[in-house]
């Protein structure tokens, strides 16, 4: 054998030991609140103190300050399945976090059929953000009435951004760390599958609410946020494909992207 081939099936024994390793709660508590504290600075102590010096409109500023928090969760991630793995080569990372394609729960073998149970947890994500999200997030208003967001997002939607396409770099960068790169990447990529030791069978469960209560940046949503994450990790943790969290998650950018290219067109 030589030594590229010992190499290999040295690293590739590594990445399928580490795999089987689970983290323990205070690991798991530890990644979440890693990530969410800083977000909850930079969405409500950061905007008040760098808006007055900023020459952006100030929902842009804000925005880009949630970016930052989520371009956080990459250096995290990155810093987490490096530590882990020892290297952060492709082939490592994609089984690690489970970048690949679905896989049959009972064989265990890849099958691209698989996507087709997208479906559900599409059609779950849009009956639990879009109609039943006023309902579920009613408790919130009820017990914190004075409880509002530092800006609010529709304030964007002026004619002051026609003509602005740098506009949509600023979603598109946002959408890559939202949907992929940070969010997805940590919280279904990395954790999910380590919380099976502590959470058993209800890991997907636990994983959505976790990665709900990453969300105290907008806790008038809080519930909403939970019930469509389980959109994600269900499939995520069924088919031990990330992909499928990406997919459904990622549907949800869509009428942002649609609303930023309406905005720049002045259609709005």
């Amino acid at each position: 054998m030589t030594t590229q081939e010992i190499t290999s099936t040295n690293n590739a024994q590594r990445v399928s030991a580490t795999a089987t390793d689970q983290y323990t709660l205070p690991q798991i508590l530890g990644i979440w609140a890693i990530v969410t504290l800083p977000m909850v600075l930079l969405a409500w102590v950061a905007p008040p103190i760098v808006i007055p010096y900023v020459p952006l409109h100030p929902g842009v500023t804000y925005w880009l300050l949630l970016i930052v928090g989520m371009m956080w969760q990459f250096v995290v991630a990155l810093a987490i399945t490096y530590r882990e793995l020892g290297t952060l080569r492709w082939s490592a990372i994609r089984q690690r976090t489970w970048l690949q394609t679905p896989r049959d729960p009972k064989t265990d073998q890849p099958n691209p059929k698989l996507y087709w149970w997208l479906i559900p947890p599409l059609l779950f994500n849009a009956l639990a953000g879009m109609v039943l999200a006023g309902y579920l997030d009613a408790p919130m208003g009820w017990l914190f009435p004075t409880l509002k967001p530092p800006f609010e997002m529709s304030q964007l939607i002026t004619p002051d951004f026609q003509g602005q396409w740098w506009l949509f770099g600023v979603v598109l960068v946002s959408h890559l760390f939202n949907y992929f790169l940070g969010e997805a990447f940590l919280w279904h990529g990395v954790l999910l599958p380590k919380m099976q030791g502590v959470f058993g069978k209800y890991d997907w469960v636990a994983n959505a609410v976790i990665f709900g209560f990453y969300h105290l940046h907008k806790p008038w949503a809080l519930p909403s946020v939970i019930v469509t994450n389980l959109a994600y990790s269900w499939p995520a943790r069924r088919f031990r494909s990330n992909w499928m969290a990406i997919i459904v998650h990622g549907v949800e950018g869509i009428p942002g992207l649609v609303i930023t290219l309406a905005v720049i067109l002045g259609l709005m």
